[in-house]
């Protein structure tokens, strides 16, 4: 396959992840992926998707240029739009933004903290997964799935 396939729309939300992550790494590189993601955690771009504004604000841009989106110029059909709502859904749901998610005389995430960096965790293999089988390795730089 060609460097130039087209993302899914449900890789979205991964790609803004992803990226947010090896920005994070290019600024620390003495730190490894676990460190990288509990920074990510901690930023205003994690507010943004843990409280569904990501979606929120895309889906907006849809409704106003009548569900085409503007990076491929395609239509967004309604099933899509139907899987990317539970896509926030399950972002919200997973990556819940509680102060304090550590406890107090230790670095031991909370229950809910862990579930949110398993989730985030599980968005950059996806998208890893989807780097690799359809030959976009360049775009592969946490190496999460090695």
């Amino acid at each position: 396959m060609s460097n130039k396939t087209e993302k899914p729309y449900m890789l979205r939300a991964a790609e803004f992840v992803y990226s947010n992550i090896i920005e994070i790494k290019k600024q620390n590189s003495e730190i490894n992926n676990i460190q990288a993601i509990e920074i990510f955690m901690t930023t205003k771009e994690y507010d943004i998707l843990s409280s569904g504004e990501f979606h929120d604000k895309w889906f907006l841009e849809l409704k106003n240029n009548k569900f085409i989106d503007s990076t491929t110029k395609k239509k967004i059909n309604e099933e899509t739009l139907r899987l990317l709502e539970l896509q926030k859904d399950s972002m919200v749901k997973f990556l819940m933004k509680i102060p304090k998610l550590y406890y107090a005389k230790s670095h031991f995430p909370l229950e809910i903290s862990q579930r949110a960096f398993d989730h985030l965790w599980r968005v950059c293999e996806s998208y890893e997964m989807w780097c690799k089988e359809t030959n976009q390795e360049d775009l592969i730089f946490l190496n999460i799935i090695e």
